[in-house]
């Protein structure tokens, strides 16, 4: 049966060349990063390496990268610090957050006294920067803005330049989950000041299970798992050598194609979304995700005119794998929180389809999902 993989956004295909880093690192750099001894140092080594590299992409130092087993734990560690650690009592975010920030923000709220406040965001899922100046200026509160890079259900593309001036003018933390940004979008930290921000291998062509925070230099983070000294003191827990490496590996190929990959993904997904306004009357795009702009290239949300409850799994009996937006699909009863937050109750209850494309989509696989979707909506 033909297998045509839409969910590059749940996580990605890996490289060859990541898949021979880590098959090869696993044979011969095996030794605990912490040994004292030369096989322990080598992989020490590797692994220092990979860190310079990795903050040479983003204009940083090498002390700056914290890895950890993805990016919820890099949210978790940051939140948790600004906290307990670095005197937040006021934390700013949006109601269509992923839950590693969404979940994290309600457990600090049970354990500690801060206050939440939430941005506006209007019915394309975009930030009110109005409202973000707003709420940075009511009080001197030490306070956390906590914004997406890019929004992992509709794609919409977070101004973080704006954002973090307007956090540096009001002595604000700025912090974004930039799992969806990493590896697809260039940003230089010194002409964009995040505090801030995280990211996992997988959504990268890497391995899953890896990824890095990071942390601004002379702020001081305290670990939420103890055990150890690795990491600097910041993450306790004996290195992931081969993935760490694979994700490096996976990263330096993601920016050094990225000009050529991004036209062509984009030529897919703007191909797609003629086809699918020619061939179904009243298809909406949801969030900026039909925009070249304001969109990610690899991220289209397409609401139809009504509740199809059956469409992931007959598409799935087919071989294409894409993800739900509304309780038929996701198999929750409260369907998603994000599309549920910027619509409309009756738009909330039809069907939406998240498409997330790659460099290893083709326009023959386009058309195969659009020829079954002809099939499966009369």
């Amino acid at each position: 049966m033909k297998q045509v993989y839409l969910d590059n956004a749940a996580t990605t295909q890996l490289l060859p060349e990541v898949i021979e880093i880590v098959t090869e690192s696993m044979k011969t750099i095996y030794g605990n990063p912490s040994s004292i001894h030369q096989i322990g140092r080598k992989a020490k080594s590797m692994v220092e390496t990979a860190r310079k590299n990795i903050a040479k992409h983003f204009n940083v130092t090498a002390s700056e990268i914290v890895f950890t087993a993805g990016g919820t734990e890099a949210d978790n560690l940051i939140l948790r610090n600004a906290v307990t650690n670095l005197g937040v009592t006021t934390i700013i975010s949006s109601k269509i957050e992923h839950h590693a920030v969404l979940h994290t923000i309600e457990q600090l709220i049970k354990e500690f006294k801060i206050k939440i406040f939430w941005v506006d965001v209007a019915a394309d899922g975009t930030i009110s920067y109005e409202h973000l100046e707003k709420l940075l200026s009511q009080s001197d509160e030490k306070k956390l803005v906590s914004l997406m890079f890019v929004n992992n259900e509709i794609g919409n593309v977070l101004n973080v330049q704006k954002v973090s001036e307007m956090c540096s003018k009001n002595n604000a933390f700025f912090h974004t989950d930039a799992v969806q940004a990493v590896g697809h979008f260039k940003f230089d930290i010194k002409k964009t000041p995040i505090d801030f921000f995280v990211a996992s291998a997988h959504k990268f062509h890497g391995p899953k299970g890896v990824g890095f925070a990071y942390i601004k230099k002379g702020i001081g983070i305290y670990p939420i798992l103890h055990g150890g000294e690795q990491e600097r003191g910041a993450r306790a827990g004996t290195e992931n050598v081969h993935s760490i490496l694979g994700m490096e590996k996976a990263l330096q190929l993601a920016y050094e194609n990225l000009d050529n990959e991004k036209v062509e993904v984009q030529n897919l997904k703007s191909y797609f979304i003629t086809q699918l306004k020619n061939n179904f009357e009243n298809i909406r795009f949801n969030g900026t995700s039909e925009s070249k702009n304001e969109s990610s290239y690899i991220i289209l949300n397409v609401q139809f005119p009504k509740e199809y409850p059956m469409l992931l799994f007959n598409l799935d009996l087919k071989g294409i794998a894409v993800s739900g937006g509304s309780a038929c699909q996701s198999g929750s009863n409260k369907g998603s929180h994000v599309l549920n937050t910027i619509l409309p109750d009756k738009e909330a209850k039809n069907t939406s389809v998240r498409f997330s494309f790659s460099k290893f989509n083709t326009f023959d696989e386009i058309d195969f999902v659009l020829n079954n979707l002809k099939q499966l909506i009369k």
